[in-house]
């Protein structure tokens, strides 16, 4: 991997260099590579072993605030001289823009630490199958009512990124990722149901071994069955924390720069104004050693820092790159590319021990454990996703739910959020516990 990521600064700095030398005005280059394998197996015989090397330089060539942009995959150096040559023939007939251009020189990442977010791992056929295989053993013997199998995967990836621009700067780290998951399918009846498990993470010792993982899908595809609908109501519901990040997942995005703009969401001029309930809060640490979504720089080489995106319910920051932030009269705050480790904080009293203490929280209600669809508009809120999980009573779960419709607007899910739980799920670059909401309509039978 090292004389490869060599290699990608070499091509990066050329690149630079060739732009400089035929007159443009400014410069900026990335290359992102990756390498590994992933194994697939079904009913205990490999079915996939694939190889992946993928990896491609891009140039951003500024005449003025005109620009044009090429790539190329093939890192030679007279591949990356005809890039460079057709990025800047492209400036040369683009309209200028005021807006565009690098991000501003005195926000360069200069003198940051090891992310720590690389770690040597077996890429090798033989280990990654032994993996994969001995998950769906112990997940088909884990109960008699599992009768087939969707499979078992594991991956192993690596790879790095650099960025270089004509400030002078450029950047560079490595990273790497397994995971391993499977999904058995059960029957009882003449029904069938099915779900999964999955382990995840850069460094392969942190990995749950494969039988946690069978016996964890086991358990979670065997309490759907006898799966059914409910009649259409309005109740309180839960969003497990499997999911639960999704939904401050749509909020980076109703509060990100490009939306900002195009007045194209539903959270236009919320700066400094109450969002959440005054028990949640946002936290962001993008140096945090090897995080999911640890970043020392953002896709414009600005530098990241820890900083708070919610305080007490008010909105601290927009999400914006350089081009956003020129487009608004602000400053970009290093989310070109996107968020870094989001920490969603709840307070006490709001703040329960486990799932099952929110559970008695709600009383009575749904828990969510799978959606399925898209129906979510950023520019209304409007929120409408198909979902299963299980109906609560009493605080105790009842029986398994599914082909529901769950229904509402972002800001009143965003406002009406009664409590977390702290059964924080670390595989997301946004890590919250399982979340309360007070009321959302639910179209059932």
């Amino acid at each position: 991997m090292q004389p490869d990521l060599e290699r990608a600064i070499s091509a990066v700095e050329a690149a630079l260099a060739a732009a400089k030398k035929r007159g443009a005005s400014a410069a900026e280059c990335a290359l992102a590579h990756s390498r590994g394998l992933s194994v697939s197996t079904r009913l205990e015989e490999i079915e996939t072993v694939e190889f992946n090397q993928d990896g491609s330089l891009g140039i951003t060539v500024y005449r003025g605030q005109s620009k044009g942009s090429a790539s190329t995959s093939d890192l030679s150096s007279e591949a990356v001289l005809i890039a460079v040559e057709k990025a800047d023939a492209i400036a040369r007939w683009t309209e200028a823009d005021a807006c565009s251009g690098l991000a501003d020189k005195a926000l360069m990442a200069t003198g940051y630490t090891d992310p720590e977010l690389f770690y040597a791992a077996n890429q090798s056929p033989d280990y990654a199958a032994e993996q994969a295989l001995a998950c769906e053993k112990v997940m088909l013997a884990a109960d008699p009512r599992i009768i087939n199998s969707d499979g078992a995967h594991y991956s192993s990836h690596c790879g790095f990124r650099v960025y270089g621009n004509s400030h002078g700067f450029t950047g560079h780290y490595m990273s790497s990722r397994q995971s391993l998951s499977c999904m058995p399918i059960a029957k009882e009846g003449e029904k069938m149901e099915r779900d999964y498990a999955y382990t995840m993470a850069r460094n392969p010792a942190l990995l749950n071994t494969p039988e946690a993982v069978a016996r964890e899908a086991a358990a979670a595809t065997v309490a759907r069955l006898g799966a059914r609908s409910i009649p259409t109501c309005s109740a309180p519901v839960i969003f497990h924390s499997d999911l639960a990040h999704g939904i401050f997942g749509q909020f980076a995005g109703a509060i990100s720069g490009g939306n900002l703009y195009r007045k194209s969401t539903f959270l236009l001029d919320h700066l400094g104004k109450q969002i959440f309930p005054d028990w949640l809060s946002i936290h962001e640490n993008p140096l945090l050693p090897g995080g999911l979504a640890t970043s020392p720089f953002d896709h414009e080489g600005v530098a990241t820092k820890e900083r708070d995106i919610v305080t007490a319910g008010v909105l601290d920051t927009y999400l914006l790159t350089s081009y956003a932030a020129r487009k608004l009269g602000m400053q970009t705050t290093g989310h070109a590319g996107g968020i870094h480790n989001w920490f969603v904080q709840a307070q006490a009293p709001q703040l329960d021990a486990d799932l099952a203490a929110l559970c008695k929280r709600m009383g009575t209600g749904l828990l969510v454990t799978e959606l399925m669809g898209q129906g979510i508009n950023l520019v209304t809120g409007d929120y409408s996703r198909g979902a299963a999980g299980f109906w609560v009573e009493n605080g105790e779960i009842q029986f398994p739910v599914t082909e529901v419709t769950i229904a509402g607007n972002l800001r009143d899910m965003f406002r009406n959020m009664v409590a977390m739980s702290a059964d924080v799920d670390p595989r997301h670059g946004v890590q919250c516990g399982s979340v309360l909401l007070a009321d959302m309509k639910i179209a059932g039978s």
